[in-house]
């Protein structure tokens, strides 16, 4: 309830800081009355199916930064980024001028995801991270800094999946089906900065969809800070080697491919936080592998 009260209280600030823009109240109104619905179908959600089965003391923190090698904190960072700017988008819609929307925005995604770790550090099965909201904040910076200097998104954070062998060692931690292993599998998880060459480099005549990307991913683990050896089956040719990998790559800029159709430019907007397939490099341990496809 204090969460929820103190979500209330932000969206009346908002309310009466209003009426200095040219703000639609009736749209105002239902994006209020919306996010506070979904704040707290989204905290009973998670209560009842991440923290019920553990018990609950006093708020605590503990330090999980050494852990997955660190693919998790990116998954904070690429979460928080996009909440930010479906929440600027919301603020836009509902009349606030280019400059308040990314800044509320902004606040309201952190208040979003900071949540979570309000929920952990209630659980004596976990605690908040300082870490998970240091990755928070900078996903926030991302989206928050491109609005307020260039009003674009010039640099884009842009995720990729496939399936990796170790979800079946461990499937009870990695995943025991698809949509399990796109959020517990970090082996096949790959995180991506995708840079606009045309609005960063000033190329004019360079196509203002084709971006450069870099990418950073992680192998080897069926643990979070080391590998439990009981676990690993002997006659596995698997190589649990905890390795980093880092990868370049090219990129699709979907959201700067304009059609005559409103509802194919959503959609292209919507797919465009995926890193489209392409051939990619590489580099891990000292050793560079090409793939003509990778995702």
């Amino acid at each position: 309830m204090k969460r929820i009260f103190t979500i209330i209280l932000i969206f009346y600030f908002l309310f009466t800081s209003a009426q200095t823009d040219s703000v639609n109240v009736k749209r105002l109104k239902y994006f209020i009355a919306g996010n506070i619905t979904l704040y707290a179908g989204t905290g009973i959600l998670l209560n009842s199916l991440w923290y019920k089965e553990y018990s609950t003391g006093n708020f605590h923190f503990f330090d999980d930064s050494n852990e997955w090698l660190q693919i998790d904190k990116f998954g904070h960072a690429y979460t928080s980024y996009y909440l930010s700017k479906i929440s600027s988008k919301g603020f836009s819609w509902v009349g606030f001028n280019d400059k308040k929307s990314a800044i509320y925005g902004t606040l309201l995604g952190m208040v979003y995801v900071s949540s979570v770790e309000l929920f952990d550090g209630y659980s004596e099965h976990w605690g908040a991270s300082t870490s998970d909201l240091f990755a928070d904040a900078v996903g926030a910076s991302i989206y928050l800094s491109q609005q307020l200097l260039w009003n674009e998104q010039r640099i884009i954070p842009k995720f990729s999946f496939h399936t990796t062998y170790y979800a079946a060692i461990r499937p009870d931690l990695l995943g025991s089906n698809f949509k399990e292993q796109l959020l517990k599998d970090y082996n096949g998880q790959t995180y991506w900065l995708s840079f606009n060459i045309k609005s960063l480099a000033n190329f004019n005549n360079f196509p203002a969809w084709l971006n450069f990307a870099v990418g950073y991913g992680a192998e080897g683990m069926v643990g979070g800070k080391n590998n439990d050896l009981a676990v690993i089956p002997t006659e596995s040719d698997l190589n649990f080697t905890r390795r980093r990998q880092f990868y370049i790559s090219l990129d699709i800029d979907l959201g700067r491919i304009k059609t005559k159709s409103k509802f194919v430019n959503t959609v292209f907007s919507f797919i465009n936080i995926i890193k489209f397939p392409l051939p990619t490099a590489e580099f891990s341990k000292g050793n560079v592998k090409f793939y003509p496809i990778y995702f």
